[in-house]
C-alpha cells in the first residue's frame, strides 16, 4: 500500500502520466515553476502599481497645483481659472506624441490590447510598452484625464509578466499565463482585490478555467495583495456603512430596476465610446492629434464641473457615504459621462473600471431619492456595481469586486440580482462589450462562453466505425481490385488495415498507394508478379477504445492523417474498428442536436378530463414474404 503511494507521488512529480489513466483536469507539474515565475511577477507588479499611483499623484499636483508632491490628489480645488482648460490638452499631446513614436501599444484603456497580444501576438509585449504605459497613463491621468489607473496598471503588469516570461524557455500558453498574472497583480494591487482580480483574468483574459492557468494567476494576485498591505496600505478602499442583511421583497424588485436602468446606461456608454471613435476615424488628422481634441472637451467640463477630473476615488467614495447632493450626482453623470466617451474615443491612455464606478454611482444615488431606502449609499453601490458588470460582461468579477472594495458582505444578494439583470439585458441587445468591441473592430473574434468540448466527453469507442474492410497480408491483385471500386467499399474506405494470418494488425496501406500501384501494373501490361502488397504496409499511427475522442483528434493533428484504426490499448495488433473525421463529426453533430432538438418528455393530464378512447386494435396480418411483394409488384406492371 506505502509502496503503492509513492509510485503514485513520485509518477506525479515526473510528470509522467499513465496510458488511458483519465482525470478531471490536466496538469503537469510545469505549473509550480510557471508559478514561482508567478509570485515573483505579483511582487513587482505590486511595486510598479505604487510607482503609477505615485506618478499619478506628482503629475497632479504639479500641473494643477505647482507642487512637488506624490500624495494621491483630486484636481477640485485649483486656482488655474481658464487655464485649467488648457491642462488637459497639454497632457494629451504629451500622450499622442508618446504613442506616435514611442508605442502605438499605449493608446486605450488597455484591456482590449492585452487581449489582443494574446490572441494574436503569442503573448509577447514589446518591453518598451512596461514602462511607456504607465508614463503615459500617468501624464494622462495627472493632467485631467477622466480615467481611472487600473486599466494602465493591468496593462504594465501584464506586460511586466509577458517580458519575464520571453526569458523563459516558454509555450504561448505559459506566456499567456504569466501576462494575465501579472494583469491580475496589478489590479490586485491597485484595489486590494486579489479574488476579483483572478476572475477578471478568468472572464476576460484567459479564455479558458484550468489548473494549470488558475493556481499560478491566484498565486500571483495573492501576493500583489500581500505587498500592497505593506507598501500602499489595507483595504477596504471604499468603506460604506453597513446595510441591512436582507432587505426584504420590495427592496429586491427594486433591484431588478436598477439592473435595467444600468443596461441601459452600460449600453448607452458602450455604443456612445465607438460612435465617437468613428468620429475620430473621418477626420483628415493624423491619430496622433486625436488625444488632444478630446482633451479640449475635457478640459471645458473640468473647468465648469471639476469634480468629473481625475481617478474620482474621493467622489466615489462620497457617492457610498450617501452624502452626495443632487447636483454632484447630476454632474458626475452628465459630464463624467460625455468627457468619458469624447476622451477614451479618442484613443488617449487610461482606465474604465474607475469611471464605470463613478458614473453608476451617480446614477443609483439619483434613483435613491425615489427608491426604497436600505442604508447610505446602497444604491450607488448595487447601480455602480450593475454598471460596470454591464458594460464588461464579467458579472462575478464585478459583484466580488464591489465586496472586496467595500466589506459589505451583505449587499451580495441584491449585488447578484441587479448585475444579472443588467447582464441579461447586455448579452441580448448588444454582441460585443465595451472590451471587445475594439477587438472585433480590428478583425478578432473572442468568444466568452465557456463550455465543454464534446470532444472531451465522448469517447472513441462510442463513435468509432466497426464495419471496416481489411486486407490480408497475402492479398493478390484480384483481390485489390474489387476494394477501388468506389460502390464496393463502405464509405468509400481510403484507409485499409492489413492483418496477418493470425488476425493481427501488422499495418495499414491507403487506398491512394492501392491505386498508384494498379495504374504502374496496367502500365507494365497488368502482369500479377508486379503487385506488391508489402511494400504499400506502413506503420499506423492508432487511437484506443477508452481515450476521449479529443486525444484522437489531436493525434491526427499531430500526424497529420485523418484515419486512425482503432486498436486494443494492451494488445494493438487487435483491430477494433476505425475513426475518422466523419466520425468527429458525428460527434459535433451529436451536441448540436442536444441543444436544438426539443422535446416533451412528461405529459400533463387534467384530474377530470375526459379519457381519450382508444382505437380497437387493428387484426394482426402477417408479413409478406418476398415472393408474394415481388409478384404484387410484377401484376402492378
Amino acid at each position: 500500500m506505502a509502496t503503492t503511494l509513492w509510485q503514485k507521488v513520485v509518477q506525479a512529480f515526473s510528470g509522467e502520466e499513465k496510458q488511458g489513466e483519465l482525470g478531471d483536469f490536466t496538469m503537469t507539474p510545469r505549473t509550480l515553476m510557471i508559478s514561482l515565475i508567478a509570485i515573483v511577477v505579483g511582487i513587482l507588479a505590486a511595486i510598479i502599481a505604487l510607482i503609477l499611483l505615485r506618478l499619478i499623484g506628482l503629475f497632479t499636483n504639479l500641473l494643477f497645483f505647482q507642487q512637488w508632491n506624490f500624495t494621491l490628489r483630486a484636481p477640485v480645488g485649483n486656482h488655474l481659472g481658464l487655464l485649467v482648460i488648457l491642462v488637459p490638452v497639454f497632457g494629451a499631446l504629451i500622450v499622442g506624441f508618446m504613442a506616435r513614436y514611442g508605442s502605438e501599444r499605449i493608446r486605450g484603456h488597455g484591456i482590449p490590447e492585452a487581449m489582443e497580444v494574446i490572441l494574436i501576438n503569442g503573448s509577447k509585449v514589446e518591453p518598451k510598452v512596461t514602462w511607456l504605459k504607465p508614463l503615459s497613463s500617468a501624464i494622462s491621468i495627472g493632467s485631467g484625464g477622466p480615467f481611472g489607473a487600473e486599466g494602465p496598471i493591468i496593462v504594465t503588469g501584464g506586460s511586466l509578466g509577458s517580458m519575464i516570461a520571453q526569458f523563459f524557455h516558454l509555450s504561448n500558453a505559459e506566456r499567456k499565463t504569466l501576462l494575465v498574472a501579472g494583469a491580475a497583480a496589478g489590479m490586485s494591487a491597485t484595489f486590494f482585490s486579489p479574488i476579483s482580480a483572478v476572475l477578471l483574468g478568468v472572464e476576460v483574459l484567459l479564455f479558458e478555467w484550468k489548473p494549470r492557468s488558475l493556481i499560478p494567476v491566484a498565486l500571483a494576485s495573492g501576493t500583489a495583495a500581500l505587498v500592497r498591505w505593506y507598501i500602499i496600505g489595507p483595504g477596504p478602499l471604499f468603506p460604506v456603512p453597513p446595510h441591512a442583511a436582507f432587505v426584504g421583497v420590495t427592496g429586491l424588485l427594486s433591484c431588478v430596476l436598477v439592473g435595467l436602468l444600468a443596461a441601459c446606461v452600460a449600453a448607452i456608454l458602450t455604443v456612445a465610446i465607438y460612435a465617437i471613435e468613428d468620429t475620430y476615424r473621418k477626420l483628415p488628422i493624423h491619430w496622433m492629434w486625436w488625444p488632444a481634441l478630446g482633451a479640449i472637451v475635457v478640459g471645458i467640463g473640468g473647468y465648469f464641473f471639476p469634480q468629473a477630473l481625475g481617478v474620482g476615488y474621493t467622489v466615489i467614495e462620497q457617492l457610498l457615504q450617501g452624502n452626495a447632493a443632487v447636483g454632484l450626482l447630476l454632474g458626475i453623470l452628465i459630464v463624467k459621462s460625455v468627457i468619458w466617451s469624447v476622451s477614451l474615443g479618442s484613443g488617449t491612455s487610461g482606465g474604465i473600471l474607475a469611471p464605470l464606478l463613478l458614473i453608476g454611482g451617480a446614477l443609483g444615488g439619483l434613483l435613491g431619492h425615489v427608491l426604497p431606502y436600505e442604508g447610505a449609499g446602497f444604491w450607488s453601490l448595487i447601480c455602480m456595481t450593475a454598471v460596470l458588470g454591464g458594460a464588461m460582461r464579467a458579472p462575478l468579477t464585478a459583484i466580488i469586486f464591489s465586496l472586496e472594495l467595500t466589506h459589505d458582505i451583505n449587499a451580495a444578494l441584491p449585488l447578484l440580482i441587479a448585475v444579472i439583470v443588467t447582464h441579461t439585458c447586455m448579452v441580448l441587445t448588444l454582441r460585443r462589450s465595451i472590451l471587445t468591441e475594439k477587438v472585433a473592430r480590428r478583425g478578432y473574434h473572442i468568444s466568452a462562453e465557456y463550455a465543454i468540448d464534446p470532444l472531451e466527453v465522448l469517447f472513441v469507442r462510442e463513435v468509432m466505425r466497426t464495419n471496416v474492410v481489411a486486407l490480408p497480408s497475402t492479398a493478390t491483385l484480384q483481390d485489390v481490385k474489387p476494394l477501388l471500386e468506389e460502390h464496393r467499399v463502405p464509405r468509400i474506405q481510403r484507409l485499409f488495415p492489413v492483418l496477418n494470418e493470425a488476425g493481427k494488425m501488422i499495418g495499414v496501406v491507403t487506398r491512394n498507394d492501392l491505386r498508384e500501384q494498379l495504374r504502374k501494373i496496367l502500365l507494365a501490361g497488368g502482369e500479377e508478379k508486379h503487385f506488391s502488397l508489402a511494400s504499400l504496409i506502413t506503420k499506423p499511427v492508432v487511437a484506443y477504445p477508452d481515450e476521449p475522442l479529443r486525444d484522437a483528434v489531436y493525434r491526427m493533428a499531430e500526424s497529420g492523417y485523418t484515419r486512425l484504426p482503432v486498436v486494443d490499448r494492451h494488445d494493438e495488433q487487435k483491430l477494433l474498428g476505425m475513426v475518422s473525421l466523419n466520425e468527429v463529426l458525428n460527434a459535433r453533430s451529436r451536441s448540436l442536436a442536444e441543444e436544438r432538438k426539443r422535446e416533451r418528455v412528461l405529459k400533463l393530464r387534467l384530474l377530470f378530463s375526459p379519457r381519450r378512447q382508444e382505437p380497437p386494435p387493428s387484426p394482426h396480418i402477417p408479413p409478406e414474404d418476398e415472393e408474394d411483394k415481388g409478384r404484387k409488384e410484377m401484376a402492378s406492371l
